[in-house]
């Protein structure tokens, strides 16, 4: 068996050389780290563990669409360097704007039952067989178009695919509102770096958070100082609950996977 986190590349040389691997288990939500397709092509079981950390991922988004609603990294910044700047730092609330969420799954639903609890209207673009979670706290279904021009936050919470690359391009940055923020915790190619910087300079949205990036860590260091951006090093599941989670779980699930198999 071979387990791995997010950094470790599991590609068809590395399987080449595992000649007698059963399991690649993926301690973590995505599996794009992985060449899925030479591992199923070869009978091996990939497990992974995307219901441990969405908790600790989900609480990260809000945690950043009130730090952007509310201005809270610059006015820190402002008070650690003497000054008192009141009207500056003056925001808006989060109730009764208009979260749209690009995926629905595990983490997706958390934040929208916690926006909901904001009293925020939530808007979804995912299958609809995939979003029962959200609708239970009144998500609608809507096209990304629709989810686009009416959101005042967008968060990401998509897995990775071709399909998904660059998802969020010029554009559709240019459908956005100006008052708008864009937000993504889920994986960084999503997001078109370079349309973002420039939908950040020339006044397209209003700002963005970011805890994942195209290359990791992140050499666009102008799109990470911008002062529109707040962003983090890759911490959504950095937290004491979340970590113990993956570690026991994605154990459980090579272990059920060998059992499946007859190799214990």
């Amino acid at each position: 068996m071979l387990i791995v986190r997010s950094r470790t590349k599991v590609t068809k040389e590395v399987l080449d050389r595992a000649k007698r691997l059963k399991v690649i288990g993926r301690a973590g939500v995505g599996l794009d780290n992985i060449d899925i397709d030479e591992a199923e092509r070869r009978g091996i079981v990939v497990v992974n563990t995307p219901e441990a950390p969405s908790e600790s991922v989900a609480e990260l988004t809000i945690g950043f669409m009130i730090a952007l609603a509310r201005k809270l990294y610059d006015a820190n910044a402002s008070m650690k360097e003497g000054k008192w700047e009141k009207s500056r730092f003056r925001g808006v609330e989060l109730r009764g704007k208009t979260l749209g969420l690009i995926g629905c799954g595990n983490i997706g639903e958390k934040v929208a039952r916690i926006a909901a609890a904001f009293g925020m209207r939530v808007l979804v673009k995912e299958k609809s067989e995939d979003i029962k979670g959200c609708k239970e706290v009144n998500a609608k279904e809507a096209s990304l178009e629709e989810l686009l021009r009416e959101s005042d936050f967008l968060s990401i919470h998509a897995t990775y695919s071709d399909e998904t690359h660059h998802l969020i391009n010029e554009e559709r940055l240019r459908m956005m509102k100006p008052t708008a923020f864009l937000i993504n915790t889920a994986r960084g190619s999503i997001v078109d770096e370079k349309a973002l910087l420039k939908a950040l300079n020339e006044g397209w949205i209003a700002g963005a958070a970011l805890d994942v990036y195209e290359v990791e860590p992140p050499t666009n260091m102008e799109l990470i100082r911008h002062p529109k951006v707040i962003c983090t090093p890759h911490i959504g599941s950095e937290t004491r609950e979340a970590q113990k989670a993956v570690g026991v779980m994605i154990v459980q699930r090579v272990i059920e996977a060998l059992k499946s198999m007859g190799e214990i």
